[in-house]
């Protein structure tokens, strides 16, 4: 299997995978303890990684998310708590949720082991995000470790997505309303503001798909037959599991 290969076997399911935790009761309890709503303790404990910035800068490392919407919530969770605070609480819901899940699952050792192979071979230039979450400690739990090494490799397609959607020239939030068209309000944007993509829109949405894939090849290619089987054997497996879950 080639290194595109892996990536399409994976890509999916690890954003299933690295969002599973966002907004589930645990998570949004923890949130509350702070005096943080759901979405509030999402945009700090995320973005949080970047930490007391700006709401344009962490609008920049998010993209889609309409720029209002992105300063209300920082700024009034930010209120609460300080960002990287936020973003240690958030990563330790992350991890939390890993280990109610994964328990029972064999073989994490190796697929955390191939993906800090991944990402010991990309130059993260440009991926703000993703570099700022790859900074936190791997904890020392297979469980723990495989879901916050599953939440990085997803920040790392998402920063490289957001490049290669701006080296196509189409903007987020029209590459949002393209894969997610029925979500566009759900990141603040009001009805009728985007407009509908027209086919140059979605050429270039299907181009930054590809870009993107061809932004990530180089450091998927330092796998080992055996690391990426690894890899795709427990990606599967915690999408099952988690899915089972309900």
């Amino acid at each position: 299997m080639n290194a595109l290969e892996t990536i399409s076997a994976v890509a999916q399911k690890t954003g299933d995978i690295g969002a599973a935790f966002y907004f589930t009761p645990e998570t949004v309890g923890r949130g509350k303890e702070f005096g943080l709503g759901g979405f509030y303790f999402y945009i700090i404990g995320r973005g949080g990684v970047l930490g007391d910035a700006e709401p344009a800068v962490v609008h920049s490392a998010f993209g889609y998310f309409n720029p209002g919407m992105i300063e209300k919530l920082w700024n009034g969770g930010r209120e609460k708590i300080a960002p990287r605070d936020a973003a240690r609480e958030y990563i330790a819901c992350a991890h939390a949720h890993g280990r109610a899940h994964f328990a029972d699952i064999d073989g994490l050792e190796e697929y955390v082991a191939a993906v800090q192979k991944i990402f010991d071979a990309i130059d993260d230039s440009s991926f703000a995000l993703f570099a700022g979450l790859k900074a936190e400690p791997v904890p020392s739990d297979a469980p723990a470790a495989a879901f916050h090494q599953a939440m990085v490799l997803r920040e790392l397609r998402g920063s490289a997505h957001l490049t290669a959607i701006a080296a196509v020239g189409l903007p987020s939030v029209m590459a949002h309303a393209i894969k997610r068209p029925n979500d566009v309000a759900t990141f603040g944007w009001a009805e009728g503001e985007v407009g509908e993509p027209t086919a140059d829109d979605i050429a270039k949405r299907d181009r930054a798909e590809a870009m993107t894939n061809e932004i990530l090849e180089p450091a998927f290619a330092v796998l080992t037959d055996d690391e990426a089987a690894a890899l795709i054997a427990g990606t599967n497996a915690m999408h099952a599991a988690l899915n089972s879950a309900g």
